[in-house]
């Protein structure tokens, strides 16, 4: 029997991600990426970027490290609780019932899990706020997440047949690209060997925010560990750092803008130019490729190991294989 997808996502709303560097995390994200707490708890904050969603970052304290949940928006209740019957006829169980949602933000919503165990929300009638401005050098909000898996095909049908996303381009069968909206993409792909969380991307207004952005970070004594550059799928900008408990975050802007009775899908070949048709950024460095492979187990990825006689770094980690899964350098961001 065939099943329609649960219904019409709009956009990606927000993250969550764990972390044992609880109050680390919380002033990097506020004072230094340029978010804006608008609630605190003692193990919970939400950081809200200057576009109108109530937050775009919910940080837990927790003594793994990785992505704890996805939030994507839906229109109205009514499309939650259609969500809710289409996923029940598929055999997939609610870990919470469609109904008001019992957290900052508010909102109707429901959650399940996705193939690889991820947390999935969907959600309508969060709270609204005001819009900060955008003529300052700081995220809208998040944009998109490379999301690692050991199964690209089981992933990407999941997304696309459950949730109705569509594919925009491939990076050969290393990394897919999927979309619910006019962007590119919201969420990515990478084939590796385990589950874990490669980066989330926060959008900048415009290249030039985007380049005042990377100024104001560098006052802070922070510098692009892969970046600049512009990504080929999705031709975006891109410029990635790892925050203080070591999870990827990127600025990006100029995403590509599809329309959907035009648009063809692509399959790129992973030449350099892939990973950045400017050609400005160089090849990601070992420590960003350890950080977007991740561990298994949630632990913290350890920095490789200067090799004694070349003094370069090689790739082994904590907990992981000593060579990164292909392609943990993701191609889109």
């Amino acid at each position: 029997m065939n099943h329609p997808p649960v219904g019409r996502l709009r956009a990606l709303r927000s993250v969550e991600l764990l972390t044992p560097d609880y109050a680390e995390a919380v002033d990097f994200y506020e004072e230094v990426w340029g978010l804006q707490v608008v609630e605190a708890e003692h193990s919970a904050s939400w950081l809200r970027g200057t576009g109108d969603e109530h937050h775009a970052l919910r940080l837990t304290r927790s003594e793994t490290i990785g992505l704890g949940r996805l939030v994507f928006a839906v229109g109205t209740p009514a499309e939650i609780d259609e969500a809710a019957r289409r996923l029940r006829a598929r055999g997939i169980a609610l870990v919470t019932e469609p109904g008001p949602l019992d957290q900052v933000g508010g909102g109707y919503g429901l959650r399940f899990h996705d193939l690889d165990g991820r947390l999935v929300e969907l959600s309508a009638d969060t709270w609204a706020v005001t819009a900060r401005g955008r003529d300052v050098s700081l995220p809208v909000g998040v944009t998109h997440a490379v999301l690692n898996t050991p199964d690209i095909d089981a992933s990407v049908a999941f997304y696309r047949d459950v949730l109705g996303m569509r594919v925009s381009d491939w990076s050969e069968h290393q990394m897919a690209f999927l979309r619910c909206g006019s962007d590119h993409h919201c969420v990515a792909f990478n084939q590796a060997p385990w589950v874990s969380l490669n980066h989330v991307a926060y959008e900048m207004t415009s290249l030039d925010h985007f380049m005042r952005g990377l100024g104001r970070l560098r006052h802070h004594g922070i510098t692009p560990e892969w970046g600049p550059g512009r990504h080929g799928p999705g031709n975006n900008t891109f410029s990635y750092f790892t925050d203080p408990t070591g999870l990827v975050c990127e600025y990006t802007t100029e995403v590509a803008q599809i329309v959907e009775d035009t648009w063809i899908c692509k399959v790129w070949r992973r030449t350099p130019e892939l990973s950045d048709l400017w050609g400005t950024a160089g090849p990601p460095s070992p420590r960003i490729r350890a950080h977007m492979a991740g561990t298994p187990d949630g632990s913290p990825v350890a920095a490789p190991p200067v090799d004694a006689r070349t003094g370069a770094r090689t790739e082994a980690r904590t907990g992981a294989r000593t060579d990164p899964p292909s392609g943990a350098e993701g191609a889109a961001a």
